[in-house]
């Protein structure tokens, strides 16, 4: 049972982190579009429409994480880590909530430039989680 509760974790968490990668490449399209006088409407939809589907996998996998949380217990500092980059990353999604909101409003401030950087922030936190998770160094 619990390896079924693992395997699902792992989906929900790879489909998380589609909209977390994704996401900012919109904005990036969007602040270059607007830029260019050209339609962003479409790009606004998809934004919108991921960023549902991204924060719903992001709660199931948050959620079958407690539960592995809980079935294993809370064992070694790499645990303690894991945890806090996790919680980065969910700030990463409320802050890319904000973004989105912001696009909907046809208010963005930032540059496409700061959202290619925002966009490599995903990875900077996604690497280390999961060596973490497979090699457990401490």
């Amino acid at each position: 049972m619990i390896l079924w509760v693992k395997t699902f974790h792992i989906l929900f968490v790879i489909a998380w982190m589609v909209g977390a990668f994704y996401l900012p490449r919109i904005l990036v399209h969007y602040v270059e579009g607007t830029t260019a006088g050209e339609d962003t409407r479409r790009l606004v939809t998809m934004a919108d429409k991921l960023l549902r589907f991204s924060s719903v996998m992001a709660i199931l996998a948050i959620f079958l994480g407690l539960v592995l949380w809980l079935y294993y217990g809370i064992t070694g500092h790499w645990l303690h880590l894991k945890l806090l980059l996790v919680g980065l990353l969910i700030a990463y999604q409320f802050q890319t909530y904000r973004y989105i909101l912001e696009m909907k409003k046809a208010c963005v401030l930032k540059t496409s430039l700061y959202f290619r950087i925002f966009n490599e922030s995903a990875l900077i936190l996604v690497v280390p989680i999961l060596i973490l998770v497979e090699l457990k160094p401490f």
